[in-house]
């Protein structure tokens, strides 16, 4: 009876184990098969010209994406310079501050806000920037990616922020350490790499958005030397070369999708090494 019992339970074990296997090979194998056709379909475009070069005109074989690389890398510094801070600051208030109407209302317009398409958002920011200032920029661009950045690194920062020891407030506070600069000297820095990771996180996610960059920076098919112009972006110009009837112009695209992906799966990989580090330290 004990043998047919324990054998009865290694079965189930075995059976759970390959239903849950074949499972996650369900799930990855649409990933696998993107992945492998956009390796596929983008290597051959990778080169020295790809990342130096300003695309060609129609009809001309060549060119690069190295203005679109520049301006993505624009935007999301200047994304970062708005929405990393307000994230980080807001979460600081919320955890010492916000236990009462004011910080409950706080983090459902955070939630609400990173519920939002990223195209809402981008109407948003053209009718508050592209709208008054009578054309696309740049800046506009930065804004809208800014408000998809700030609730992500907001609700992240937070929750990394709760899980400091309270002991290590208490024994900060006690020493005659004022709370701002318990705040930012002890509890900050206890969550340091939990905020990194939100941060990473955040900057994947706005790398790839193309939504409220078509409302607000337009694109360019040139180098773009003012913030107040319209800027190229990577995803812009993977979307309009994808759609074109060129094929030197579909070639283009397919590699800057190979570079667009190899960027966002590092950043992750990033934010899952250093989260991974920290719940093990």
């Amino acid at each position: 009876m004990i043998l047919r019992s324990l054998f009865m339970r290694r079965a189930a074990n075995l059976g759970a184990t390959l239903l849950m296997g074949f499972g996650t090979f369900l799930v990855l194998l649409p990933l696998g098969i993107i992945f492998y056709h956009i390796i596929k379909m983008g290597f051959s475009s990778i080169n020295l010209h790809f990342f130096t070069k300003i695309p060609k005109p129609p009809g001309e074989i060549g060119g690069g994406m190295a203005n679109g690389m520049a301006g993505s890398a624009v935007m999301i510094g200047m994304a970062s310079l708005v929405g990393v801070p307000v994230g980080i600051f807001g979460a600081i208030y919320l955890t010492e501050y916000g236990s009462g109407k004011l910080g409950t209302s706080i983090r459902f317009c955070a939630d609400v806000l990173s519920g939002i398409p990223s195209i809402i958002t981008g109407m948003v920011a053209y009718a508050l920037l592209v709208v008054p200032l009578q054309g696309f920029s740049a800046l506009a661009g930065s804004f809208a990616l800014a408000l998809i950045m700030i609730p992500i690194v907001l609700r992240t920062t937070e929750e990394q922020l709760k899980m400091v020891p309270v002991s290590l407030r208490e024994a900060s506070l006690a020493l005659g350490v004022p709370l701002w600069r318990t705040t930012l000297k002890v509890t900050l820095r206890s969550a340091l790499t939990g905020v990194i990771t939100g941060i990473l996180l955040a900057t994947a996610r706005v790398a790839g958005e193309t939504a409220p960059l078509l409302f607000t920076a337009l694109g360019n098919q040139f180098w773009s030397k003012k913030l107040t112009e319209p800027m190229a972006a990577l995803p812009l110009q993977i979307f309009n070369f994808a759609i074109s009837p060129y094929d030197d112009w579909h070639r283009l695209a397919w590699g800057g999708a190979l570079v667009l992906v190899v960027m966002m799966f590092g950043l992750s990989l990033a934010a899952r090494w250093l989260g991974r580090g920290r719940h093990t330290g």
